[in-house]
C-alpha cells in the first residue's frame, strides 16, 4: 500500500531516455556536468552551434525591429492556422524561390517551430510499418532518435572524408529496398562543414530517383558557406526527384531561440501530393504546435529586408574563425582535420589517441578536456564517428584563441611524443 492505492499502475517511457542520451543537446549535459566548479575561467563552448551569445554575432537590426513591429501591431496575438500565416508561408516561398528553377507557392510552405519540429513532421509522416531510412554518417543524431521513436528502421550510408564528405552512392544504392522511404542529405553539412557542389546534388537526385524513393534536405544552414563552393538547395532538382527541403532562421539569422522554420514540399512534378505526403503533413501539424504568431509575422520584413551586410559581416567571422581553428589543430600532433570546412559552424577533427596517455576514447577526451580545462567539445561518437571531434568554430574569434590554446595545454599534458600534422 502506498498512499491508499494497491499499486500504481503507470510508468515512464524508459525509451526517451535512450533517445535522450544520443542526442547533442543530452551528450553535451552529460560533458558540461564533468566541468570542474573551481576553475573560474569562462567555459568555451566549442561544442554546439549557437553563438548567438556573443555580440559580435547578435542578430540583425531589421529582425529585431520587425520583431517589435509584430508584436506592437496586436495584429498577432491570436492563433495561427495550423499551416502557417500565409503572409509568413508566401514570404518563405519568395525567399527559396531565388534560387530555384521553378516557383514554390505558398501552398508548397509548412510553417514549422524551428527545424526541429520540421524534422519530426517528416520522420512522422514517413513512419509506416516496415519503412526504413538512409541516414549519413557522420551526422546529426537527432534524426536517428526520432527515427527510431517512429519505428524507423535506420540504416546508415558513409560520407567520404577522403572525398571532401561527399556521399558514397554505391554505398546508398546498395541499401535501399522496397521498404526504403527516403535519404537525408545535411547540405551545407552538420557535423562536417562541408559544402556540395552542383554536380554531387545531382547525381544524388537521379540516385535517388532510380531507388523510387525522396530525398530530405536539411538546408538549415543554407548560405552560410564561406569557400570556393557555392550553396545550392536540393529543390534545383526537384524535377528530377521529390525533395522535402528544411531550413529555418535560426542559423543564418542567428536567433536559433526564436524557433521558426520551415517544411517546403521542392516537387513540381507533384508526387508527393499523389502519394498523401502533403495531406500527412497537414494531418501532423492539425494535432501539433504551431510557432508563436508574432514570429510569423515578422517572417516577411526579415526575409526580404535583412541588409547583405549583415550577413556579409558573420560570413567573414566564420572564415576568420575557420583559419583560427585550423591553425590551431596544425599545433596540437593528435587532432587532424582532413577537409578545411566550407559551411555551416562545425569541423570534423580527427583524434589520434596513440599519441595521448590515458584517453580511452573520444568520449574520455571530451569529459577530462571539460574538467581540466573548460572546453566543452562534441565527441565524434555523438555524430556516428567514434574517436573523432564536432568542433564549432562559431563563436568569438579571441575565445575561440583561447579555446585552443587550452585544447593544446590539455593535449601535451596528455601526450606521448610530439608529431605535426596540418590541416589541409
Amino acid at each position: 500500500m502506498e498512499n491508499g492505492s494497491k499499486k500504481w499502475c503507470f510508468q515512464a517511457d524508459k525509451g526517451l531516455i535512450a533517445a535522450s542520451s544520443i542526442t547533442v543537446r543530452g551528450v553535451l549535459n552529460t560533458i558540461m556536468a564533468n566541468l570542474n566548479k573551481e576553475d573560474d575561467r569562462p567555459v568555451i563552448p566549442l561544442g554546439h552551434g549557437d553563438p548567438s551569445s556573443f555580440p559580435c554575432f547578435h542578430t540583425a537590426s531589421t529582425a529585431v525591429d520587425a520583431i517589435i513591429e509584430a508584436v506592437n501591431s496586436a495584429k498577432y496575438n491570436c492563433y495561427s492556422p495550423t499551416v502557417g500565416i500565409l503572409p509568413a508561408r508566401r514570404a518563405i516561398a519568395d525567399y527559396l524561390n531565388r534560387d530555384l528553377p521553378y516557383k514554390l507557392s505558398p501552398d508548397d510552405v509548412f510553417v514549422t517551430l524551428g527545424c526541429t519540429q520540421a524534422i519530426e513532421i517528416t520522420l512522422s509522416v514517413l513512419g509506416r510499418p516496415g519503412a526504413n531510412i538512409l541516414l549519413p554518417k557522420p551526422g546529426f543524431p537527432y534524426y536517428k532518435a526520432i527515427a527510431g521513436r517512429n519505428n524507423i528502421e535506420i540504416r546508415h550510408f558513409d560520407l567520404l572524408p577522403d572525398k571532401g564528405w561527399e556521399v558514397d552512392l554505391e554505398a546508398v544504392e546498395s541499401l535501399a529496398d522496397e521498404n526504403t522511404a527516403a535519404m537525408l542529405i545535411i547540405n551545407p553539412g552538420n557535423p562536417c562543414g562541408n559544402v556540395y557542389r552542383y554536380e554531387h546534388l545531382k547525381k544524388i537526385a537521379e540516385t535517388a530517383r532510380e531507388l523510387g524513393i525522396m530525398v530530405i534536405a536539411d538546408e538549415v544552414y543554407g548560405h552560410l558557406t564561406f569557400g570556393s563552393t557555392p550553396f545550392v538547395p536540393m529543390g534545383v532538382f526537384g524535377s528530377i526527384v521529390p525533395v522535402l527541403s528544411l531550413g529555418s532562421i535560426s542559423k543564418r539569422w542567428i536567433v536559433p531561440g526564436w524557433r521558426i522554420g520551415w517544411l517546403v514540399v521542392s516537387d513540381p512534378n507533384d508526387i508527393l501530393r499523389k502519394y498523401g505526403v502533403v495531406n500527412s503533413i497537414i494531418s501532423y501539424l492539425n494535432i501539433s504546435s504551431d510557432p508563436a504568431t508574432f514570429i510569423q509575422g515578422a517572417i516577411p520584413e526579415i526575409l526580404e529586408n535583412t541588409n547583405e551586410d549583415f550577413f556579409l559581416k558573420i560570413l567573414n567571422l566564420l572564415r576568420e574563425a575557420v583559419d583560427i581553428c585550423c591553425d590551431g589543430m596544425q599545433d596540437i600532433p593528435c587532432i587532424t582535420c582532413p577537409n578545411r570546412p566550407q559551411g555551416s559552424m562545425f569541423v570534423m577533427a580527427k583524434l589520434n589517441l596513440s599519441l595521448l596517455e590515458g584517453i580511452k576514447d573520444d568520449m574520455d577526451f571530451c569529459l577530462k578536456l571539460a574538467k581540466e580545462e573548460s572546453v566543452i567539445v562534441l565527441p565524434g561518437i555523438c555524430v556516428g564517428m567514434k574517436n573523432w571531434l564536432r568542433i564549432s568554430f562559431a563563436i568569438e574569434p579571441s575565445t575561440l584563441e583561447v579555446g585552443f590554446r587550452r585544447i593544446k595545454d590539455f593535449c601535451e599534458r596528455h601526450a606521448k611524443k610530439p608529431l605535426g600534422h596540418a590541416c589541409h
